[in-house]
């Protein structure tokens, strides 16, 4: 049985992702509108019927804008934490079909487990998630501030990772942002840069993924190859080195096959 995992488009101007097997279908946050979500997904042959759930991490825009149009308009129900539930506010409380979980907590959504695990972001209660599915583990792990310890461990043993590399220290620093919003997105519940994701990749990271995928990149802050060369050299000095991949803003990657 087949795992593919793809990222339907990944940035500040929206997210979205799908985590597929031969039977079950999750949509991993819906931060596009529900009419260009269904056109991406059209792109990649998944149609709306296909989805079993919708999987939210957090109630910032870029990960929900079309997350009620979207839920009124499908059968499957949308899966959400009650902290980000209760931030969304009318739009939370008027999603159609809902189940609750808690960080923390495992799941099963058909053939696929899922765990959720608390993040640091300056959100209600953020989190990211762990999958498996016919012996493949997928993490996916964004809109944070830092690799805390227990993300470490929550990514150990998988075999895809998709992971935050939002900006570029420098061109942060000097770039047009004021500086109220530098001080957010270089904090501890800010963003991860480059040089963030380095760091982990350099040390905690254990080598198991066959997978990387670099994620959430800024487009005022950051440019592909800096987030590139950035992993690249981080990776340089391991004898097994997983494949990279870059997440677009503006059109999905081709499916991962795991």
């Amino acid at each position: 049985m087949a795992v593919t995992l793809t990222i339907l488009g990944s940035g500040s101007r929206g997210n979205a992702a799908l985590l597929a097997t031969d039977s079950t279908c999750i949509l991993l946050d819906c931060g596009f509108s529900r009419r260009e979500l269904l056109r991406r997904m059209a792109l990649c042959g998944c149609p709306p019927e296909r989805l079993n759930a919708v999987l939210i991490t957090h109630e910032h825009t870029d990960h929900v804008a079309g997350l009620p149009r979207l839920a009124a308009s499908v059968a499957a129900p949308v899966f959400i934490n009650p902290g980000t539930r209760d931030a969304m506010g009318r739009a939370g409380d008027e999603l159609p079909r809902v189940e609750s979980f808690t960080p923390g907590q495992s799941f099963t959504i058909g053939d696929i487990e899922v765990s959720a695990f608390t993040i640091s972001h300056d959100a209600a209660d953020p989190v990211a998630f762990r999958f498996r599915a016919a012996g493949v583990r997928v993490a996916f792990v964004t809109d944070l501030g830092y690799m805390a310890a227990n993300v470490a461990d929550q990514v150990r043993g998988a075999d895809c990772l998709v992971l935050e590399s939002n900006h570029d220290l420098e061109m942060l620093k000097t770039g047009g942002y004021p500086w109220p919003l530098k001080q957010r997105v270089l904090s501890r519940v800010g963003h991860l840069s480059n040089a963030g994701l380095a760091e982990f990749l350099t040390g905690e990271f254990d080598g198991a993924a066959a997978h990387l995928v670099l994620a959430h990149l800024s487009e005022n802050n950051n440019l592909p190859h800096l987030a590139q060369i950035s992993a690249e050299r981080a990776l340089a000095p391991r004898l097994f080195r997983p494949q990279l991949h870059l997440a677009q803003q503006d059109a999905p990657l081709p499916a991962i096959v795991l």
